[in-house]
């Protein structure tokens, strides 16, 4: 096995998971390297010896300039940014390179494959580590995969003994690579991070919430909370996984790079075999129910995209049962045309989708809702590759019966007049809700289920959020026989609004608009609306709610309402829906046409516009996609799968979101519990209650109850009761208390359960009292600044503050302003020695003692050992010994932060050697490398140091050429070249091995380059 490292023998360290991670390769197949081994330029990121080889292999009839121009364009993209760049690649990787050339007699046009799909065994598979790359850096990823000597995958590891490093570090590092190393990710497929505990995969535009873990190997769902970092290598990075999985399931919808999360691989795998059996038998290619927020519609692409393979040149019918859906998956379908290698097409009336559909041979995705439909003499086709995707799969809409009118003619099902148009074509659906128990329709003209993807699995995986609910009906009046007639038109709603139903109940229906409408119960709904609003949810991630409106004239009425009462609004809340041609005049500038909508979606979807607040009665309740969207006012019955399709507008991945809220004014707990009877088991133990008080608050409560116990001693009551001033000196009092060594077990249990009260308090805070919320934002507070200090982000108390500050707002709705420290002074240097000197005299010393110990780590690590190794050794070292002395009893707080304000002064003063020495901040380095065996400064009795200095530095300047650092030879030179300049200058044998060694150090270190392994 040709890679090698250094092992310590200690501890598990990263090395050693970066070891397990090769060798896990090796067992696939792959050709395994030490990338340190390989003589390369690194300014190329391709594997020098395979791209053109594979070329040839793979392409063996075409002509060697075929060849080279195909490779010449993979070196050559510089088009635009990094991910148009990237874009460009992909479709080379994927569907190859068109190039021309001249053939001896006449130019011709070919394809240049750049990858065998078909025999994966014609292909080069390489895994190599520690890959280094020069470009705007020298930077060396973990590990890199090669496919035909392309680096199609960078995985970052972080090891899974270090507390202080995560998956999220890595997540941070790969971002940073692709600043620094942008040329390595032009060829990128995906990126893998991993810290043994957590691995996940995602694409070069994803957020760290969008990296996926993989939780299959072969298609069966492994169902523990922890998967191991097997699971997604080996269900992955298997050859024909691997293959499969960069041919068919990464596409790019607009500038959003997306790979396909392993719930949508499979499902779409097995769809496609169910379609092939489908397609020589009865037609019925079954269900794919994929929970609402999983990523429906891009599953839908990838099985089109797939489908062009599997059956040759299909038609595909793309149907859905309303416009405004066909307008959102048609227009997700042509974000992505190029993957899909065919333009979409949509039918806008019956004609037109008769002209497209009639005497087609071959080919197409097109695109209409079920209306459009027509009864015929004669099929529109007769083809068995036709194969029709119907989204939302449901008996309202897939009638197959007739019945008979109230004229007495005969009335045909809209499914059986489809089916007529196309009998002999494949029928699959994609759902997000189940089919209801009662429900035989859908199985009839579907089949059964492909495969299932619950609400459970959905938000273990981190794909979804939970949803939850609080009721707020009795805020606005409404009596029980108003509750029970809207209870009753839930029951028919539930039908799906046929005709016959939507007939029978339109008087009803008129009776409870007028209910609802009334001026006193609008007015009762909008203040409460408001009050809620404004003390729970305005301050929760980016403040964007949704109001469900009963009727369009009451979406008016509740946004005149409001805006009477908050008329700074104008920008905040905005009324989304249809307009007809017998709207009233004033309500034209309200609803707008087509262009006004698409702008206000743009706004809604923009975190930081200030529209905060969307009235809605249909539109956006299906296919509508904003993930900071937390909040959901309901003041419309809703049931059955049209109600769970309408709240999953709450249930997106946002950071810190802990779930999606719906707030009910109009009593729709019997509906959701009776549609989440379909929904299975496991989702309805864990989801079948949504509940806030019954979930939430619950959580709230039992935290809350930790962190009171361990802060028992701790006088809380200056920070409910008192002055500004008075609670910054409670949190600080409370932060000092758990920084206390004698509290370690406590600490860690405090930021732990600190954190699910916190999160669980986003949900029902309109149910927490006063005094919890106080307590709440008390120790939130301290748990900010415990969690800043441990981090290993560069400690900011302005950034604190701001955090307490707002927390404050949200919990408390308190005034003024909170500073933790009150002299603290916006845009301060954080390592003065003034500044220093004010903390070390704070009164609460455990928390002085761990902002300076914070402070000193952040300036040793980020200002001095990325230039200096040897003082940021010496300086780690000393801080070290003082908190190890600190924790063993033997410094008190004043002695250790006496101790570390020393520290600091040598650390300051080490700066200002350089300068009185007439020495460049590189010098200075070099200086500090030579001077580190003792007595050397006292070995030269005049400026003879300095010269050696001075002119060690030139030396290396000229020597440390790109690849220096690489192989054993090019040390072995340069340590020849200090070897001489220390003779020549007298340096003292004995220490001359030990400053060559800690020369090279330096210089590593000086390049971005150094690894302690190398040096071991």
């Amino acid at each position: 096995m040709k890679y090698r490292f250094e092992k310590d023998m200690c501890n598990y360290t990263e090395n050693d998971f970066e070891k397990a991670i090769m060798e896990l390769f090796a067992d696939l197949g792959y050709e395994t390297y030490d990338g340190r081994d390989i003589d390369r330029d690194i300014k190329d990121p391709l594997y020098p010896d395979d791209l053109e080889t594979c070329l040839i292999k793979i392409n063996p009839k075409l002509p060697r300039t075929a060849i080279s121009e195909a490779y010449n364009k993979i070196r050559d993209i510089d088009t635009g940014n990094l991910v148009q760049k990237n874009k460009i690649f992909m479709e080379f990787l994927q569907d190859g390179i068109n190039v021309e050339y001249y053939d001896g007699k006449e130019n011709k046009n070919s394809l240049v494959r750049l990858v065998d799909y078909e025999n994966p065994k014609n292909n080069t598979f390489r895994a190599v580590n520690q890959w280094s790359v020069c470009d705007k850096d020298t930077r060396r990823p973990d590990i890199v995969i090669f496919l035909n000597g392309l680096p199609l995958v960078v995985i970052e590891l972080k090891s899974p003994s270090r507390e202080e490093t995560d998956v999220s570090e890595a997540y941070r590092q790969i971002r940073n690579y692709m600043h620094d190393i942008e040329s390595l990710f032009v060829y990128n497929a995906f990126c893998v991070i991993s810290d043994q505990s957590s691995t996940k995969a995602g694409t070069i535009t994803a957020n760290e919430e969008r990296f996926m873990s993989w939780k299959s190997i072969s298609g069966e769902p492994v169902n523990e909370a922890y998967t191991g970092y097997r699971v997604l290598f080996e269900g992955m990075f298997e050859k024909s996984h691997f293959l499969d999985i960069i041919k068919n399931f990464i596409l790019f919808s607009n500038d959003t790079k997306i790979l396909a999360a392993y719930h949508q691989y499979f499902a779409v795998k097995k769809a496609i075999d169910s379609t092939l059996k489908a397609a020589s038998t009865d037609g019925k290619g079954g269900v794919v129910w994929h929970t609402q927020g999983s990523g429906k519609s891009l599953s839908m692409v990838f099985y089109a995209k797939l489908l062009q393979t599997a059956l040759e040149s299909p038609t595909i019918v793309v149907i859905t049962d309303r416009n405004d859906l066909d307008d959102q998956l048609f227009s997700q379908f042509s974000r992505c045309q190029d993957f899909l290698r065919q333009k979409p097409q949509q039918a806008k009336d019956r004609e037109d989708l008769i002209k497209l559909l009639e005497g087609r041979k071959a080919n197409g995705i097109f695109f209409t809702t079920l209306q459009k439909f027509q009864e015929g003499k004669t099929p529109l086709s007769q083809r068995r590759n036709v194969v029709v995707i119907a989204d939302e799969a449901h008996r309202s809409h897939y009638g197959l019966t007739e019945k008979i009118g109230k004229d007495g003619k005969i009335q045909i099902g809209m499914a059986r007049t489809m089916r007529d148009n196309l009998p002999n074509a494949t029928y699959i659906g994609f759902t997000g809700t189940p089919i209801s128990s009662k429900d035989r329709m859908t199985v009839e003209v579907f089949g059964n289920y492909i495969d299932v993807y619950d609400m459970t699995q959905a938000v273990e995986d981190g794909a979804t959020r939970p949803i939850y609910y609080e009721s707020r009906v009795n805020k606005i009046w409404l009596d029980d026989d108003i509750l029970a007639r809207i209870d009753k038109e839930y029951e028919q709603l539930a039908l799906d609004a046929e005709e016959e139903t939507i007939e029978k109940s339109k008087s009803e229906l008129s009776r409870l608009s007028s209910i609802l409408s009334a001026p006193n119960v609008i007015d009762g709904l909008c203040h409460d609306m408001i009050e809620h609003y404004e003390k729970n949810r305005a301050h929760e991630l980016t403040g964007k709610a949704m109001i469900v409106a009963y009727s369009r004239p009451i979406a008016i009425q509740i946004y005149r309402r409001i805006l009477e009462l908050r008329p700074e609004w104008q920008e905040k809340i905005k009324v989304v829906i249809t307009s007809s041609n017998n709207d009233p005049e004033d309500w034209k500038e309200l609803t707008g046409n087509k262009a006004y909508k698409d702008n206000l979606a743009k706004k809604f979807k923009d975190d930081e516009d200030p529209m905060k607040i969307a009235i809605v009665v249909n539109m956006w309740l299906t296919g509508f996609d904003v993930p900071s969207l937390a909040t959901m006012y309901m003041y419309k019955p809703l049931a059955g799968h049209n109600l769970m399709q309408a709240i999953a507008r709450v249930n997106r991945v946002f950071k810190g979101k802990e779930g999606g809220l719906i707030v009910d004014y109009i009593g729709i707990a019997k509906s959701l519990k009776n549609a989440m009877s379909d929904y299975s088991k496991r989702d309805n133990k864990n989801y079948g209650d949504m509940d806030i008080a019954k979930t939430a608050l619950v959580t709230f409560r039992e935290k809350l109850d930790i962190c009171r116990d361990i802060f028992y001693k701790c006088d809380r009551s200056k920070f409910i009761n008192g002055t500004n001033m008075e609670r910054s000196d409670a949190i600080d009092a409370g932060a000092s208390y758990i920084l206390d060594p004698s509290q370690g077990e406590d600490k860690e249990c405090f930021i732990r359960e600190g954190l699910m009260m916190r999160q669980s308090l986003s949900l029902c805070r309109s149910l927490a009292n006063y005094e919890e919320r106080m307590d709440a934002a008390y120790f939130d507070a301290i748990r900010t600044i415990v969690v800043r200090l441990r981090d290993k982000k560069q400690l900011s108390l302005k950034e604190i503050n701001a955090h307490i500050n707002e927390l404050l707002e949200a919990a408390i709705q308190s005034e003024g302003v909170i500073s933790i420290f009150s002299d603290e002074k916006d845009g301060q240097n954080l390592f003065d020695l003034r500044y220093l000197e004010e903390i070390a005299k704070m009164k609460e010393k455990n928390l002085a003692l761990e902002l300076l110990r914070k402070i000193l780590e952040d300036q040793i690590k980020v200002n001095i050992i990325r230039k200096n190794l040897v003082k940021s050794e010496k300086f780690s070292e000393k801080l070290r010994k003082i908190m190890d002395a600190f924790v063993r009893s033997n410094l008190t707080n004043e002695m250790a932060i006496k101790e570390m304000m020393e520290l600091a002064k040598e650390i300051m003063g080490n700066g200002e050697l350089a300068n009185k020495l007439g020495l460049s901040e590189e010098e200075k380095i070099f200086y500090d490398a030579l001077t580190e065996p003792e007595a050397i400064e006292k070995f030269y009795k005049d400026d003879t140091l300095i010269r050696l200095t001075k002119d060690l530095t030139k030396n290396m300047q000229k020597n440390m050429t790109l690849d220096w650092h690489k192989k054993e030879a090019v040390r072995a030179k340069m340590r020849y070249s200090i070897r001489k300049l220390l003779e020549k200058y007298n340096y003292p044998p004995e220490s001359q091995k030990y400053a060559v060694d800690i020369v090279l150090k330096q210089c590593a270190n000086w390049a971005g380059m150094y690894d302690p392994e190398d040096y071991a």
